[in-house]
């Protein structure tokens, strides 16, 4: 996970989910189902190591979130 722009993280916290898996996809070159299993390792990496980051409690992130 070294390797992804820091703008991957503050997606990620910021509920934007698309903008994160397009970052990945566009950092990396894999394809869009290799991002989103990068982008779901990092969302749980993050869960667990900075879980007052977060606004939205697990159960509301990407709820009503289309970005």
């Amino acid at each position: 996970m070294d390797d992804l722009p820091e703008s991957v993280d503050r997606d990620i916290l910021d509920c934007r989910i698309i903008l994160a898996v397009k970052a990945v996809k566009d950092a990396s070159g894999c394809t869009l189902h290799e991002a989103l299993d990068v982008y779901a390792q990092r969302y749980e990496e993050l869960r667990r190591d900075r879980p007052d980051d977060f606004r939205p409690s697990r159960e509301e992130y990407g709820r009503n979130d289309y970005t």
